[in-house]
């Protein structure tokens, strides 16, 4: 799996919310959520492929702001 770091994730729990043009990193779709690594840097999903790699971020310890939208 090859990820893009998108951006290094602010100090504190300030994140800024996802807005229409946050895009996936790993396709083209909205971002759902924002998954912050410990080493501090970000990558936003969309619910695809949140759930896809929900049980490997959890493991590496990411903090997960956002929660995909169900239909």
């Amino acid at each position: 799996m090859t990820n893009t770091v998108t951006s290094e994730a602010p100090a504190g729990d300030a994140f800024a919310p996802l807005t229409a043009s946050d895009r996936c990193d790993r396709c083209a779709a909205a971002a759902q959520v924002r998954a912050v690594l410990p080493s501090g840097f970000e990558l936003l999903f969309c619910g695809h492929h949140f759930t896809e790699h929900r049980a490997k971020l959890d493991a590496q310890g990411a903090t997960v702001v956002g929660e995909p939208l169900t239909v």
